[in-house]
């Protein structure tokens, strides 16, 4: 796949200021210091879509790129930082729950875990709450030039030996390095495969009511539904490589 724009689209602080449905997107998220910004900016070719900082936890909203026109990159913030306050990373966590939850449009998350450290907690809930929020998304081991590849082997193995407790099928599993620009390709893949699958389901169409004989007696105010809420008859089974 040819990056030939990326284009900073938006940021979200809640599900309902992101951008329409039109687009299929593509997640990314992970721990504090994970190196998701590094990726991310491998992926776009070069291009300086995120901010690397050496604070944790730098990405506060649900970040929109716009890509090649026709699909989104999804920079969300990390999980585990501290240099917020508490009442603010409560509606951090719960803004990316929400669309991970929600967003019809979402193909795939990229779960990205730190292969120089053994089986982190925090990692391990949070691919488990994937799981079972039915949420589609492949395994993302980073930094895969600071070990050994016996050590970072070791961690994957015993990372893919927790979530098998629980997991029926396992996910997927990609190996990354943004100093050493490994790992491209087959993320880049694994999005344009998901491309290919979104463009063979056709949109469903809204059904239309027929319009009533007589006037129908004025029913109560109801409160508004979402738009997004509004927008979930989209096929979700697609044919993933996950």
């Amino acid at each position: 796949m040819n990056i030939a724009s990326a284009i900073f689209d938006r940021s979200a602080p809640a599900l309902d200021s992101c951008p329409d449905e039109s687009l299929p997107e593509f997640a990314f998220i992970g721990r504090s210091n994970v190196g998701k910004s590094s990726l991310l900016n491998l992926l776009a070719g070069g291009r300086k879509l995120a901010r690397v900082s050496p604070t944790p936890g730098f990405t506060k909203m649900i970040n929109f790129f716009t890509v090649n026109k026709t699909w989104r990159l999804v920079d969300l913030p990390g999980y585990g930082f501290a240099q917020v306050a508490r009442k603010d990373k409560a509606k951090f966590n719960q803004a990316v729950a929400d669309y991970l939850q929600e967003r019809p449009n979402l193909c795939c998350v990229f779960a990205l875990i730190d292969s120089s450290l053994p089986p982190q907690q925090l990692d391990l809930e949070f691919v488990e709450w994937l799981a079972d929020s039915s949420v589609p998304f492949v395994l993302v081991f980073t930094k895969i030039d600071k070990s050994s590849k016996a050590a970072v082997q070791a961690n994957i193995d015993a990372f893919k030996g927790h979530i098998a407790e629980w997991c029926e099928t396992l996910p997927e599993v990609y190996l990354c390095s943004s100093t050493e620009r490994q790992g491209r390709a087959d993320l880049l893949k694994v999005i344009e495969l998901a491309l290919a699958d979104w463009k063979s389901i056709p949109a469903v169409e809204p059904e239309v009511a027929p319009e009533p004989e007589e006037p129908a007696p004025e029913e109560p105010a109801t409160e508004a539904v979402p738009a997004y809420r509004k927008a979930k008859n989209r096929p979700s089974k697609l044919t993933r490589p996950w």
